[in-house]
């Protein structure tokens, strides 16, 4: 493997941010022993701000070997258009109306499931909510549906003080989840985005090869958790009715909505008209909530590191990638997903000339099977957390019990992938 300097210290800093990302508790813990530092180590606690924090590392470290003219060449020439893409997505799909909507259809949803099953509301709800929504990503992206989603697990499920267990074994499927539900097109998953123009992958195309797998995977991993938590979910069975909102803001939420999805490959128009949508919900605030800016924010704050960070981690990648065969690629790529960005990594794989058809599907179908394992695996997960990470203990997502809890779906993923 030939690397510079700069590559080096790129993957060095790049191995210290993800093992940030496992520690960020142990910051938390150090907030609340050491008062007078505590906002610094509330600050590292945050796992959005690590690849953020560690990027700028990367910047100064590039000054320092080379010059500053070229830190800021290499940041110029990196894409943000995805964190951008995800900042505006987060903040339109986690708007009241947006979320109103999106309630009423699962409701409907869940009244047919309880006339059929005879079932209570609430587990209908999660059951839907975790095999419906995801499938939504690949329509509206994974992005926007996993906005909705942890939106509106918060309300049915976070809110309601449940067992740690529960917390964390509904966001591993959450995760895993989203990461397969985007693959029924060739758009709405950033590891497929990534290589669906340069391979030719049309959405007919995805949904030949992973649509049937996918549905099929998500539906066992949100019965399965419904059915394992099932008397967990009637004890927190209190669903609010959310205040009436009129089908004209609705509609032109959806709007900004479709608008944000259709241009999604063009930041100069989605965020045009996400500031036009901030503009809109301050001229008319009676049906609003606040936006999520926060959080949307911390998000975009986060990809965008792991954008330039992940940018020069090919020269260990690639290689390792090109000597693979298809069914070890399937599992590589499934286990580098849980340490990488799994587009950066279909990217990568992307460059490898003179591949065959097998190798690229297992490419791809690793890298999404393998996309709840860590907050870093999926571009949309830190949307969740963002979300969500405020309910559980001390106010952070264990990296590892994230990970324990991901592993279940993710073998029923890989099992769709590899035996279906």
């Amino acid at each position: 493997m030939n690397f510079t300097p700069t590559e080096l210290g790129a993957s060095i800093i790049f191995a210290i941010a993800v093992l940030h990302t496992f520690c960020t508790g142990y910051f938390e813990t150090l907030a609340r022993k050491s008062p007078k530092h505590a906002g610094l180590w509330h600050l590292l606690g945050e796992v959005e701000i690590v690849f953020g924090f560690w990027a700028a590392i990367l910047i100064i470290y590039i000054s320092l070997i080379d010059n500053l003219e070229t830190a800021k060449a290499f940041i110029n020439h990196r894409n943000f258009t995805e964190p951008l893409f995800v900042f505006a997505i987060m903040i339109v799909a986690g708007s009241k109306p947006i979320l109103f909507f999106a309630t009423k259809i699962l409701h409907l949803l869940g009244k047919v499931l309880q006339t059929l099953l005879r079932i209570r509301s609430t587990p209908a709800l999660y059951f839907l909510t975790l095999a419906v929504t995801p499938l939504l990503g690949s329509v509206i992206t994974e992005p926007a549906a996993m906005t909705l989603a942890a939106f509106l697990l918060r309300d049915l499920v976070y809110k309601h003080k449940p067992s740690i267990t529960l917390m964390f074994a509904t966001l591993g499927v959450l995760f895993v989840n989203i990461s397969i539900g985007g693959t029924l097109t060739n758009f709405a998953a950033p590891p497929v985005l990534m290589v669906a123009t340069t391979w030719e992958w049309s959405s007919a195309f995805m949904f030949a090869n992973f649509g049937i797998e996918s549905c099929i995977a998500i539906f066992i991993n949100a019965l399965a958790v419904t059915l394992l938590f099932h008397r967990q979910l009637l004890d927190s069975e209190s669903v609010e009715k959310p205040a009436k909102i009129p089908l004209a803001v609705i509609a032109v939420h959806l709007l900004f909505l479709f608008g944000v999805v259709v241009f999604a490959h063009d930041p100069v128009i989605f965020m045009w008209l996400l500031l036009f949508f901030i503009g809109y919900t301050t001229a008319y605030p009676k049906h609003q909530s606040p936006l999520i800016l926060k959080e949307a924010l911390l998000v975009g704050f986060f990809l965008g590191g792991l954008v330039v960070l992940g940018s020069l981690q090919g020269w260990w990648l690639q290689p390792i990638l090109e000597m693979m065969s298809p069914t070890a690629v399937f599992y590589g790529s499934l286990a580098l997903t849980a340490i990488t960005d799994n587009a950066a990594l279909t990217y990568l794989g992307s460059l490898v000339t003179g591949t065959t058809p097998e190798f690229k599907l297992a490419l791809v179908g690793g890298a999404v099977a393998g996309g709840g394992l860590t907050v870093i695996a999926n571009a949309p997960n830190p949307a969740g957390i963002a979300i969500l990470r405020a309910y559980f203990p001390n106010g952070a997502v264990s990296a590892l019990y994230l990970l324990i809890a991901a592993i279940p779906p993710t073998l029923v993923a890989i099992a769709a992938y590899r035996l279906i």
